[in-house]
């Protein structure tokens, strides 16, 4: 009976062991939006995002009449201060002398994505600077930044907002802004300044101080553009807080006084006179604040999950 040749058998089974399949390569975005397409939190998230930005940007052209308009005014009395439903005005009136309430919910959604908006690139602006210094240079400079976090984060942030906007002699739509930017630095700062630490031991950063590479290029070509993925995902969050926050401020009182220019948060805190006997004008806007927050969350979480190497299923 003939033996079969042990050596080759050998040799071919290190030949297929040591064979890789050849395939395209996966960026780490592009894995994520793969995983994000089947994701369902994602995609409501998402669909509320995109349909909020939309009515946001066409909100003046299609409100059915100008926000800033008395065209209620006949029906304001005494005993009724503020407009119920007529034919042209199906939400009523928003007891500011008869200002068609569906009109400056459509035309607030702008103002409200404006908010969001620029106070998340304001905070993600002054995090990005703290906590690039941090996590580049270590040392003193991280302790002493490291320092002026904590103390920020040892502040409620409602408290701090709220206190910051107070200091203006008149509140408005930027002090607002500028107030929740404020408070939004820290948390950007903590979480870049982690990243870029992680990132100074990695092999790259090594391979590049081998090879010669300066201290500049290491930090702007190297370690940023990779820190900065944990960065993007916390900022759709923070745009949720953000609304929030700036319709607390305006609860509180210290929002916008310029009604001319109405905004969800401003219109809660203006509801305040008349929601014992009128709740519709509170409920409304706190709905769109609480729909709007909500898909950012959604989209906000999902994203997170699918670019953390912990999370994934």
């Amino acid at each position: 009976m003939t033996q079969p040749n042990t050596s080759v058998l050998i040799d071919q089974a290190v030949d297929e062991a040591g064979a890789v399949d050849e395939g395209k390569g996966e960026s780490l975005w592009m894995g994520a939006w793969r995983r994000l397409r089947t994701n369902v939190a994602f995609l409501i998230g998402l669909t509320i995002v995109v349909a909020f930005v939309i009515l946001a940007v066409i909100s003046p052209w299609i409100a059915p009449h100008d926000p800033t308009a008395y065209l209620m005014r006949d029906s304001v009395t005494a005993s009724t201060p503020v407009p119920g439903p007529e034919p042209g005005h199906p939400l009523g009136g928003d007891g500011q002398l008869g200002r068609d309430l569906l009109s400056r919910l459509i035309v607030g959604s702008q103002q409200t994505l404006m908010v969001g908006v620029l106070a998340t690139l304001g905070g993600l602006v002054g995090g990005l600077v703290l906590g690039t210094l941090a996590g580049a240079f270590g040392g003193w400079v991280d302790a002493v930044v490291m320092r002026i976090v904590d103390v920020m984060l040892s502040i409620p942030s409602l408290l701090m907002a709220f206190s910051i906007a107070a200091l203006f002699s008149e509140p408005t739509l930027e002090t607002v802004i500028v107030a929740i930017a404020i408070v939004q630095v820290p948390i950007f700062a903590r979480l870049l300044r982690g990243s870029m630490l992680a990132q100074r031991e990695s092999d790259h950063i090594l391979a590049a101080r081998s090879a010669g590479v300066k201290f500049g290029p290491i930090v702007f070509r190297h370690m940023l553009p990779n820190a900065l993925g944990p960065v993007i995902v916390q900022s759709t969050l923070v745009v949720a807080t953000a609304i929030i926050d700036a319709a607390a401020l305006s609860f509180l009182g210290v929002g916008s006084a310029d009604t001319r220019k109405p905004e969800w948060g401003q219109m809660l805190g203006e509801a305040q006179r008349h929601i014992d006997s009128y709740p519709h004008l509170a409920i409304y806007p706190a709905l769109c604040i609480i729909v709007v927050a909500l898909g950012f969350t959604l989209m906000g979480e999902a994203l997170r999950e699918a670019l953390d190497p912990k999370s994934r299923r």
